[in-house]
């Protein structure tokens, strides 16, 4: 009996040890599957997080490579100097007619005349204005108190080109003339040719007359032979005025400019305004009766003299 009870004792007592063992795995089975929610959750969190900071790396990276292409395209673009080949692979006589033509107005207004799209011949022109400009300051004595001779004379040849050119461009805009940046630099380059050949005459011959027959015969020229392509490539007659009309003034008081601010003659239509530069006659004091004396004294010798020798 005593072992019976013993047995149905610890019978018990293990059928208490395995409910509370039980008890504890359901209650860890809970908290390991609670903990497993909030991972889950958390890691879901996390995930969009990443997703999100995935996507913005990616988006940044693509931003990186598009202004990295673009950069070594513009510097592709500028490095590389075959671009600029077509725009002066010009042979010398094409460029020898090309000056030719430049004199020569052609009036036709039916259709569009050719413009050369090149910029050898007119950056050539240019260059050589240059020179002839440099000459000019030289030899008028001209003094630069803010820069120097060549940096004045490159200034002022190279910023009426391009200033020019840019401002007749938007004019032929706004006038719907037929007319691109490179035709109207090429056009207006070699209508430079006139004023190269009236200032190298008249800086080296000092007439004045030379230089108005020069500046209306040579420079008018020019001047119409550019005036008539404008006026083939605009269409009604109060663009062509403006347009046609802005451009010859321009371009024939450049000329003057040019002759009338670096030129020695300017103190000779000084001189020829206002008359030369005479000095006034002085008088000279003399003293009347020491000379009076003399001659009296030299009239009484020669009297006593002949007395002598009857």
């Amino acid at each position: 009996m005593e072992n019976m009870d013993d047995t149905s004792g610890s019978s018990f007592e293990d059928m208490g040890e395995m409910h509370q063992r039980m008890k504890e795995e359901e209650e860890v089975t809970a908290e390991a599957a609670a903990t497993e929610e909030d991972n889950g959750e958390y890691g879901d969190f996390l995930g969009m997080k990443g997703l999100k900071g995935q996507l913005g790396r990616q988006v940044a990276d693509e931003v990186w490579q598009a202004g990295k292409r673009q950069a070594s395209k513009a510097f592709n673009l500028y490095a590389n100097i075959d671009i600029l080949r077509p725009y002066f692979d010009v042979e010398p006589i094409q460029v020898r007619n090309r000056l030719i033509e430049s004199l020569i107005p052609v009036r036709i207004i039916n259709f569009p005349q050719k413009v050369a799209g090149e910029l050898y011949g007119p950056m050539m022109l240019v260059f050589t204005m240059v020179a002839i400009l440099l000459h000019g300051m030289k030899t008028s004595g001209t003094v630069i108190r803010e820069g120097t001779l060549m940096g004045t004379a490159i200034g002022t040849c190279f910023g009426y080109w391009l200033g020019v050119s840019s401002f007749i461009y938007f004019l032929s805009y706004l006038c719907n003339a037929q007319i691109t940046m490179l035709q109207m630099l090429s056009l207006l380059g070699y209508g430079l040719f006139g004023h190269c050949m009236v200032l190298f005459i008249t800086y080296n011959v000092h007439f004045h007359s030379l230089f108005y027959f020069l500046w209306l015969v040579i420079g008018g020229l020019s001047t119409l032979r550019m005036v008539a392509v404008l006026i083939s490539r605009t269409v009604g007659q109060t663009p062509r005025l403006i347009l046609c009309g802005t451009l010859a003034a321009l371009h024939m008081l450049f000329l003057l400019y040019l002759h009338f601010a670096y030129h020695k003659m300017v103190e000779g239509i000084l001189d020829t305004l206002e008359g030369p530069n005479i000095p006034p006659i002085q008088r000279v004091a003399r003293d009347v009766p020491v000379v009076a004396s003399a001659v009296v004294n030299a009239t009484i010798k020669s009297i006593a003299a002949v007395v002598q020798s009857q």
